[in-house]
């Protein structure tokens, strides 16, 4: 019946297996239609995946009062100069950062993607 995000709370102090039971927990009660008004109020960042139907980059639109909202593209296979000019095959995808410059500064969502990109080429990080 349209749009529903749906808050994981204190999301910076769990590891990805606790988010992503949540986020299943989360998904299951909205499509019974059992969540919460508290599990629709205080977030401050959104995850926007629109790959999964097939598109490759977006600009997601921020959901005031929310500060920021990442929009994450389809992984396709691209070529990729690497060391030594050698030419790879490599999965890709485009993120993209909207973020309300009253709260954080360019120079925050910078390093923020940074850190972002960090984990994704290097997934072990994620996982303690």
């Amino acid at each position: 019946a349209g749009l529903i995000v749906p808050v994981v709370h204190g999301a910076d102090r769990l590891g990805m297996r606790a988010i992503a039971s949540e986020l299943n927990d989360l998904a299951t009660r909205a499509r019974e239609g059992r969540l919460k008004l508290e599990d629709l109020q205080g977030g401050t960042f959104t995850l926007s995946n629109l790959g999964m139907f097939g598109i490759d980059r977006f600009t997601a639109i921020l959901n005031p009062p929310q500060a920021a909202i990442l929009a994450v593209g389809r992984i396709v296979k691209r070529p990729v100069v690497a060391d030594g000019d050698r030419i790879e095959i490599q999965p890709l995808s485009t993120l993209t950062l909207t973020a309300d410059h009253r709260v954080l500064d360019g120079a925050s969502a910078a390093r923020f993607l940074a850190s972002i990109q960090q984990a994704l080429e290097h997934p072990g990080i994620l996982m303690e």
